[in-house]
């Protein structure tokens, strides 16, 4: 059974991305949403802690909140995927379960 967990917060004020990741398994997916984003930019401080991740869980992030935070779509860490909405609809309904991390 696979889980959907969906990130809303920065990594840089809360570490729940952080705790998210530990407890993701494979076939597991993030979805990052809001200020959730931010965790998807490679070389930040949590980006190695993300790449050690991404490949048993897919790492996907919000392109309209990349967008609306002014993020460069190339900063990303590698592996990481761009949704939109009718994206984030369709990996609710391909996972069992989903998880808000708040």
């Amino acid at each position: 059974m696979s889980t959907l967990h969906m990130v809303n917060k920065s990594p840089f004020e809360t570490g729940t991305l952080s705790s998210c990741l530990k407890h993701c398994k494979a076939g597991d997916a993030v979805l990052l949403i809001e200020d959730g984003v931010y965790g998807a930019i490679d070389g930040s401080s949590i980006s190695d802690q993300v790449k050690a991740t991404v490949g048993d869980v897919a790492l996907y992030v919000l392109d309209g909140d990349v967008s609306a935070r002014g993020i460069d779509a190339g900063k990303m860490v590698s592996g990481t995927k761009s949704v939109g909405y009718d994206g984030f609809v369709d990996l609710v309904a391909e996972h069992d379960r989903t998880m808000s991390w708040l």
